[in-house]
């Protein structure tokens, strides 16, 4: 498992050691010793989700005022553009995005941590998606900023497409109205 930190604080981009052949492939998804070891994050995990997305779906940016989760996302099938955004006050990288690229054929994950909004764009024709979070779901102290507020400023990969969105994400706050982390 290789880590490699990315230019917002606490986010991580971490890379599976694949194993494959003309059979087709191994890699151990997670493990909780690596993972603490590498990131020095020593959250566990109390909930796996799994989503099924089509293309040009935008999920998000979602988090927990209370309760809040850190996730560990990858793409089993297909490919996202996966997105955390730095909601806590305090932070040297607040109001700072970070997004990469996940796909079935990279492997790769990304942690992002309590305290901050995540959301994904599905850019192939359809995506499963899988996230381990580190608290349980909590529908009442659920958020959504806009997806496209200007001052995040951030650079979904849209061929000129508006995104297919879930009628709280088309009701997500701006980014200045938004319930944030002390």
């Amino acid at each position: 498992m290789q880590v490699t930190e990315t230019p917002v604080k606490d986010v991580f981009v971490i890379e599976p050691q694949v194993f494959g052949d003309e059979r087709g492939f191994f890699y151990e998804s997670f493990n909780h010793k690596k993972f603490q070891e590498l990131t020095g994050v020593s959250d566990n995990f109390v909930q796996d989700n799994h989503s099924c997305s089509s293309k040009g779906v935008l999920r998000g940016l979602h988090y927990q005022i209370q309760h809040s989760q850190g996730k560990l996302v990858r793409v089993i099938h297909g490919e996202v553009y996966d997105v955390a955004v730095d909601l806590r006050k305090s932070s040297p990288t607040f109001g700072q995005s970070f997004g990469l690229l996940l796909s079935e054929k990279n492997h790769k994950q990304l942690w992002v941590p309590k305290g901050f909004g995540h959301g994904f764009l599905v850019t192939s024709d359809y995506a499963e998606f899988l996230y381990k979070t580190s608290d349980y779901y909590a529908p009442d102290f659920e958020r959504a900023i806009i997806w496209n507020d200007p001052d995040l400023n951030i650079d979904w990969p849209l061929k000129g497409d508006e995104p297919l969105l879930s009628e709280k994400d088309r009701n997500g706050v701006s980014f200045k109205d938004a319930e944030l982390f002390d």
